[in-house]
């Protein structure tokens, strides 16, 4: 077990904690769940910059890493839907592509293709959780009008839309089968 693996797994090992500190009566329970996530959502960037550094980038890691991600966005989505937060379409709509775009990666890992995360999926990954931090902490806020998380949730939707058609732009020349005939 490297660093960079167990840093992923330390992530998965705190989304129950997450979880309870957000739906649980915990005092700080918000402030302490937001901490636990923020801390989650920094190992994601941790274990990918020691796994390249030390260059032990690993076939569980590879697996583990955008699976950790999913799980720790959904359990928050889920969270948010319970707490009367988040609109079960917005989280549906993220988990739709997350599941499609985890579909197509195993289309292509059966063809002995590997689809690299894109640097659209990091940034609709970093969307969703500041959308998350707002929901939980201030979900109220409203400037100009606007609520705040109101916001960046339409952002992370359409950045989340985007970069599920980036990937299956991307992929669909490797993954398409080879066009028949040719002879002369």
């Amino acid at each position: 077990m490297n660093l960079p693996n167990s840093l992923t797994l330390f992530r998965i090992l705190l989304i129950p904690v997450f979880m309870i500190l957000l739906l649980g009566a915990v005092p700080y329970g918000k402030a302490l769940a937001v901490a636990v996530f923020v801390l989650a959502a920094a190992t994601d960037s941790l274990d990918g910059w020691f796994a390249r550094r030390r260059r032990q980038v690993t076939t569980l890691g590879v697996f583990l890493d955008p699976l950790a991600d999913k799980l720790l966005i959904c359990a928050a989505l889920l969270a948010l839907i319970e707490l009367d937060e988040l609109s079960a379409w917005v989280a549906m709509v993220i988990l739709a592509r997350e599941f499609a775009v985890t579909g197509l990666r195993m289309v292509a890992a059966a063809r002995n293709l590997i689809i690299p995360a894109s640097p659209w999926g990091k940034v609709k990954t970093a969307s969703q959780m500041l959308a998350i931090v707002v929901l939980i902490l201030k979900p109220g806020c409203v400037v100009h009008g606007v609520r705040v998380s109101d916001m960046l949730l339409g952002l992370a939707v359409l950045l989340t839309l985007g970069s599920g058609v980036d990937y299956f732009v991307r992929a669909w020349d490797r993954l398409r089968p080879p066009e028949a005939g040719g002879g002369s």
